[in-house]
């Protein structure tokens, strides 16, 4: 990964921190996002010390705002002419229903249309700097389908029914931005981590954290397929897949309908361009 340019979301903890831990140590450049930029500098410093590489940069971003993300896109851009992997990694689970700042339920916006807005700012750079990898954290809890008529569940919140659409939303993405960016040498796929020690859990209530602290594998074990995706020669042209443990799975169903694809995309441009 020498002389090449890794942006990630969420890399101050868990599967973020270890999948730029993971990259450093193969020579690429990271640049990560901190809401906290206290945290941000002391992860800095310890994946510096972990790994001996020194080419890296925290930009400020909170996922949980678009004016904040488009100032973090705008920075990077100022910052670095190329970008040969964009990781999606950050991610939320809240017990109660809450707003971002831009007065949209939480889950939905931090899970999916963060990453829907980072990754359309950001794609002329990747374009530019092709071959180039676009890769997003889904999950194997996604189910169900997308509820056009109550997207940010204001009738009706379920934590997991809100994390499980988000995770959906996020492998229709992969598949239809994939469909789109066809012959251009920008490929597109979504990773499922498996059941990971991770702060996701932390605004799930009891039941979850507990779930997560139980059950939940090392965070360097979540991050190999990111990793992967990231790195290995042989994947350089696969797009459009949903992965587990290095492998491409089958997802539900409804992951694989392209017209539900479409309209989700048209109400993500529509929530990030107003």
């Amino acid at each position: 990964m020498k002389d090449k340019t890794v942006l990630i979301t969420g890399a101050t903890s868990g599967i973020g921190k270890a999948t730029a831990i993971g990259l450093a140590n193969l020579g690429a450049t990271i640049v990560f996002t901190t809401r906290d930029d206290a945290k941000g500098a002391a992860t800095r410093e310890d994946i510096a010390r972990l790994t001996g590489n020194n080419n890296m940069e925290m930009l400020h971003c909170d996922l949980a705002s678009f004016e904040s993300i488009r100032a973090c896109c705008a920075e990077f851009k100022e910052k670095y002419q190329q970008l040969h992997v964009l990781i999606n990694n950050a991610g939320t689970w809240d017990f109660k229903r809450r707003e971002s700042k831009d007065g949209i339920e939480n889950i939905f916006a931090t899970n999916f249309l963060a990453p829907f807005l980072m990754t359309t700012l950001l794609l002329d750079v990747l374009k530019e700097s092709v071959p180039s990898r676009i890769i997003s954290l889904s999950s194997g809890l996604h189910s169900g389908t997308i509820n056009f008529d109550d997207i940010e569940a204001k009738r009706k919140f379920s934590g997991f029914k809100a994390y499980a659409q988000s995770k959906l939303a996020i492998i229709l993405f992969t598949r239809f931005l994939a469909k789109n960016l066809e012959g251009t040498g920008v490929t597109v796929n979504c990773v499922h981590p498996g059941m990971v020690k991770t702060d996701l859990g932390r605004d799930a209530g009891a039941i979850a954290r507990g779930m997560f602290k139980i059950m939940g594998s090392d965070p360097a074990k979540g991050a190999e397929t990111s990793i992967y995706l990231a790195s290995a020669p042989e994947v350089e042209t696969r797009t459009g897949e949903y992965w587990f443990k290095k492998e491409v799975k089958k997802s539900s169903k409804t992951s694989y309908d392209m017209d539900v694809a479409q309209k989700l995309w048209d109400v993500a441009v529509k929530y990030t361009t107003t």
